[in-house]
């Protein structure tokens, strides 16, 4: 895998930390430290002696030396998570380390080699930052060397399955817990919800699935109560736009006809419509019906 500064822009929850930690293990620094730090999570002097560190003696109380997180992260990868949070000052300060390929401990005179690989993410409009100064452009060309857009989850329902299991495998070993599969019927729900926490949700209910189960398999019985009478959250907006109302019919239209089981007579019962006027907008929304179950076949 090619090693070079990625960005990676997505929704709150969407798995951008995930996704940076398979950049890390799939690429020739996979044995070296894999560090992560979320800028807004300190102020800026906290922040600094984070991503720095200091030399000992530097100021009152820094009675060790501390080698900061690129330092740390020397051979490796250092995940910079909510990167538009960071201060301007800050921004120039690791603008320089990325440029210069060193880092200066606070309190320190002679700088130090640094080879670490940045992976940067947010869930800002990152356009909207640069263009009103908040991030700088020229930070940005440095770690925007490739950019990675991780889509809400609802837009990625093939996903679901996989990061479920992914999930399951990770609290059953967490928990020993003998879980070692989800049935399809409980599948089937989650792939059918809109996940408005994302990824983070999606991780949340299988831990809870995992935490209250007693046999081999996460059952529908064991999802939230809130899910298992769930509908499809229809209106939910994409990329800021609210979406048109043919593409919330044709959703909804899908939607009925998967409760229905394919069955087009059913859908158009719980359509409320007539049989030829389901059949007449499968047709007006280039909605396959030859891969759909009919009565009649």
């Amino acid at each position: 895998m090619v090693d070079c500064n990625v960005l990676i822009t997505g929704e709150s929850g969407t798995g951008k930390e995930l996704f940076a930690r398979y950049l890390h293990y799939n690429s020739g620094r996979a044995e070296s430290p894999f560090l992560a730090l979320n800028c807004g999570a300190f102020g800026e002097e906290l922040l600094s002696n984070e991503m720095f560190g200091h030399e000992k003696g530097a100021f009152t109380g820094a009675l060790t030396l501390k080698k900061g997180l690129i330092e740390s992260a020397q051979g490796g990868t250092l995940f910079l998570d909510e990167i538009t949070e960071m201060s301007p000052a800050m921004q120039v300060k690791l603008l320089r380390v990325i440029q210069e390929h060193e880092v200066l401990r606070l309190g320190g005179t002679v700088p130090v080699k640094t080879d670490a690989r940045y992976i940067a993410a947010t869930n800002r409009d990152v356009a909207a930052f640069t263009k009103d100064g908040s991030l700088r452009q020229d930070l940005f060309f440095r770690l925007n060397v490739v950019n990675l857009h991780i889509p809400p989850l609802c837009e990625r329902k093939g996903d679901v399955a996989l990061l479920s299991y992914y999930f399951l495998n990770k609290f059953a070993l967490l928990m020993k817990k003998e879980v070692a599969s989800i049935s399809p019927e409980a599948i089937s729900l989650l792939e059918n919800h809109d996940f408005p926490g994302n990824v983070r949700e999606l991780e949340n209910i299988i831990e809870r699935g995992v935490a209250i189960n007693t046999g081999h398999s996460i059952e529908v019985a064991h999802l939230p109560e809130k899910l298992r009478e769930s509908v499809p959250r229809l209106f939910r907006k994409k990329e800021g736009r609210v979406p048109s109302l043919e593409g919330q019919e044709k959703a909804y239209i899908r939607w009925v006809l998967n409760e229905a089981g394919g069955n087009q007579t059913v859908a158009a019962q719980m359509l409320g419509i007539s049989r030829v006027s389901l059949w007449r907008k499968l047709k007006s929304y280039d909605i396959d019906d030859g891969t759909i179950l009919d009565e009649a076949s």
